[in-house]
């Protein structure tokens, strides 16, 4: 395997970006922080990476450590990608840029591809507490897990169990809440928002 491109720059962004930098690194990032997930998935999530770049980079990240590779036992028998702990690190680096970028978002595109999980990371800003939360768009139904100190972040499809909050918006509140124009709490309170569940956040989201 070739060595890896360095800024060779004694500076810890430097660094950083010598591992994250290269384009859809962090982008596979985010799908990771999903669960174990097959190459196939991987490049489903990703329209417009190509299958060598993709190959490409889950090879630079798992020598960098910040992804592993392990097969499924049978029936499954696939290999899954899963993000380790030192990847994990980044969810906040997610988070920060995607507040930063908010202002970029806009109207959506007509060129713009969308999957209702990338929703995932803002709305996680903007919930506080512990918990399952199973969100219904129109793009699809997903799972958020705030507060998890580790393991998967948010999930797609229905809360595996009981979940504490079940949100259910149309697309256009949910772009307002990840452009940072709209307060969920707001759209709550507003009825853009139905809330159901018996769960604290559930129950704190009513009051807010």
């Amino acid at each position: 395997m070739p060595p890896r491109r360095s800024y060779d720059q004694y500076c810890s962004a430097a660094r950083a970006l010598d591992l994250v930098g290269d384009r859809w690194t962090l982008l596979i990032v985010r799908e990771l922080l999903a669960g174990p997930r097959r190459y196939t998935d991987l490049h489903a999530d990703l329209p417009g990476v190509s299958t060598d770049v993709l190959a490409s980079r889950l090879k630079d990240m798992e020598r960098d450590g910040l992804t592993t590779r392990r097969r499924l036992p049978p029936p499954g028998a696939a290999y899954v990608y899963e993000v380790t702990a030192r990847g994990r690190e980044l969810l906040p680096v997610l988070q920060a840029l995607g507040s930063w970028g908010e202002r970029e978002l806009a109207e959506r595109r007509p060129t713009d591809a969308v999957r209702a999980h990338w929703f995932a990371l803002p709305l996680l800003r903007a919930l506080d507490g512990e918990g399952v939360v199973e969100v219904s768009l129109e793009e699809g139904v997903f799972h958020l897990r705030v507060g998890a100190p580790e393991g998967p972040v948010y999930g797609d499809g229905p809360a595996p169990g009981e979940a504490d909050a079940r949100l259910t918006m149309d697309a256009r509140t949910c772009e307002g809440v990840a452009r940072g124009e709209l307060r969920l709490s707001d759209a709550v309170r507003d009825g853009r928002v139905t809330v159901t569940g018996d769960g604290t956040l559930a129950k704190t989201l009513r009051e807010a």
